[in-house]
């Protein structure tokens, strides 16, 4: 993998850039010897599960933090709120900092796409319809398919962001 650049280890996670399927901002998580891109659907359905335990208002508030200090630069600044955030989440502290920083490094990737419109809202928009709207994991991950950036920006308007 060429253009592979570090985001952050802790624990036996890696977590880091590197060429996808359209350009080089594919997020990469490393554990141990597996090392995949982890897709929408894996991280919102971990969201959902995490939210039965520390309400869904906890984690969309502390994501919303995270993503008002996004920025197109990975930031240290950022990286150790997640981590401060992470640990009130106890005996999850690990795995709620894995996916925040994932998300994270995706609006990071979003902001740095070409032609970019929506940018990280659209990251913002899958996290509100899990952990607020109560949609599926599936249904936020492709809502915007097909959809024009007018129409997604309307939406998002309506709920606040």
């Amino acid at each position: 993998m060429n253009h592979k650049r570090h985001i952050i280890s802790f624990s036996d996670i890696s977590i880091f850039y590197a060429k996808g399927s359209f350009d080089n901002w594919c997020v990469y998580i490393r554990k141990a010897d597996k090392r995949y891109a982890p897709k929408d659907t894996e991280y919102f359905n971990r969201l959902q599960q995490l939210a039965k335990k520390h309400t869904a208002q906890k984690i969309n508030e502390d994501f919303v933090r995270i993503y008002q200090q996004t920025t197109s630069k990975v930031n240290a600044e950022t990286l150790n709120l997640i981590k401060n955030l992470s640990e009130g989440y106890a005996d999850d502290a690990t795995e709620v900092r894995l996916w925040f920083t994932v998300m994270y490094a995706g609006m990071v990737a979003e902001e740095n796409k070409a032609n970019k419109i929506l940018g990280k809202r659209i990251k913002r928009l899958g996290v509100y319809q899990v952990l607020i709207l109560g949609r599926s994991p599936e249904h936020a991950a492709n809502y915007g398919r097909g959809k024009k950036w007018k129409y997604l920006a309307e939406i998002m308007q309506e709920y606040g962001f």
